[in-house]
């Protein structure tokens, strides 16, 4: 049977803003009040997924959750109809009107943590949403994203887990802290899954406890699973995930020097659960911590192209940092199995603190559990194109905070919601429709 993975990015939706929410995200909270371009945002999020489909890569996608979600605000304690509902809170709480207008669920890395069959003891493919309990606009994501992943993977090949309880308790950031090693896509994988404790400038986002009940849950071998502790110097860096400063694929771990806390540890770990791992590592001397974060080097993504070769799709900014381009090159001229860097321009994301590989979440699929899944969700050229017509149609090309606070744009963004599900024939997907 023929396994392969495909990247499911996240479909950008018409409330990207620069609203400052995430806390230890240094973009996000630099950009905090900027003038935002949610059609410039998505449709370079679509041209991402093109040029992977154009790399030979299989690509899906996740759509928007429902913002503004005004059941939150309703759950708080403001009531009325819609408009008094937005008037009241952009008056007494303009925080919490911004948490709920939140596209933040863009950034699908966060979506869910996922087991392929091979790696699983009934041989099923397995979700675990994440919790994202480290940050309010985040938290409210996961009871969509739970019901859009059950609609895109449906039937009895595919098995779907509670995000998991207890809070800030059992945090859980979804596959932004999690990756697989295995030589082919369909060989039983090793996981390895990174936590943090809280630094001096950031609190982690990512508990121990919630990576082992998640591998727990989905029946991962403890010989095969490898629980890593985050470099606290990496998190102040500004390293939320540890996405920003190390990422797997297939035999290669590709990280920075001063991404775990006991370096020789967790490569040891890594290479006693893989043994055929190859390790590139960027030395601090070479980048900085400050390099990788503001690059977002190792936010790439790092993926497995037909023929054997492997690249790296990485943002602009990668080019643009002197010292990043020159570990990149040299990784490059290098006897190992990275051998082509793709840049392209998501700096609508990447001014969040989102790069290439925050926008997609990974899912090895046999043929069989790829024919399964609902085929609205993946996408080629035509569907691509079909997409940024709707964006051109629907979403603004200017976004600002103030802007919130209008029940009209409300509409709009609904309106484009609603204009996603009549082109993908999806019913009344979301609540507003219901």
């Amino acid at each position: 049977m023929t396994f392969a993975e495909v990247n499911f990015d996240g479909l950008i939706g018409p409330t990207h803003n620069y609203a400052g929410l995430a806390l230890g995200n240094v973009a996000s909270a630099k950009n905090a009040g900027a003038v935002s371009n949610p059609r410039a945002a998505a449709l370079q999020g679509l041209a991402k997924m093109r040029a992977l489909l154009r790399l030979g890569c299989a690509q899906g996608f996740l759509p928007p959750l429902q913002r503004p979600d005004l059941s939150v605000l309703r759950a708080l304690g403001f009531a009325g109809s819609d408009a008094a509902v937005i008037e009241a809170a952009s008056k007494t709480a303009p925080d919490l009107l911004a948490n709920v207008y939140s596209a933040s669920s863009m950034w699908t890395a966060n979506a869910a943590t996922v087991a392929p069959s091979p790696d699983t003891p009934d041989g099923k493919v397995h979700f675990t949403p994440a919790n994202l309990a480290s940050n309010f606009h985040r938290a409210i994501e996961a009871e969509g994203t739970a019901r859009a992943l059950k609609r895109i993977f449906r039937g009895d090949r595919f098995v779907h887990h509670p995000p998991l309880p207890g809070g800030a308790h059992f945090g859980d950031e979804g596959a932004a802290n999690h990756g697989r090693f295995a030589r082919e896509p369909g060989d039983a994988g090793a996981h390895l899954f990174v936590y943090g404790e809280d630094g001096v400038r950031f609190p982690a986002r990512q508990k121990r406890r919630a990576s082992e009940a998640v591998a727990r849950a989905h029946g991962l071998a403890p010989e095969k699973t490898v629980f890593v502790l985050q470099a606290k110097k990496a998190l102040d860096a500004g390293a939320f995930h540890n996405d920003v400063v190390s990422v797997a694929n297939g035999s290669v771990l590709f990280t920075h020097e001063e991404a775990f806390e006991d370096r020789e540890a967790a490569h040891a770990a890594i290479r006693k659960a893989a043994p055929f791992v190859d390790i590139i590592e960027a030395k601090a001397a070479a980048v900085s911590l400050d390099d990788a974060v503001s690059s977002y080097l190792f936010n790439s993504q790092l993926v497995s192209l037909p023929g054997g070769e492997m690249a790296l799709v990485l943002p602009k900014e990668s080019e643009e940092n002197a010292r990043v381009k020159a570990f990149i090159d040299e990784t490059l001229a290098r006897n190992n199995p990275i051998n082509r860097a793709v840049f392209l321009d998501v700096r609508e994301s990447m001014r969040n603190g989102g790069g290439p590989a925050c926008l997609r979440l990974r899912v090895v699929l046999s043929e069989v559990e790829r024919g399964a899944i609902d085929q609205n969700f993946l996408v080629d050229e035509a569907k691509i194109t079909a997409l940024e017509s709707l964006v051109r149609a629907h979403y603004r090309d200017r976004l600002a905070l103030d802007d919130l606070r209008d029940p009209r744009f409300k509409d709009e963004a609904y309106a484009a919601l609603d204009a996603l599900t009549n082109l993908l024939g999806m019913g009344a997907f979301y609540p507003f429709q219901q």
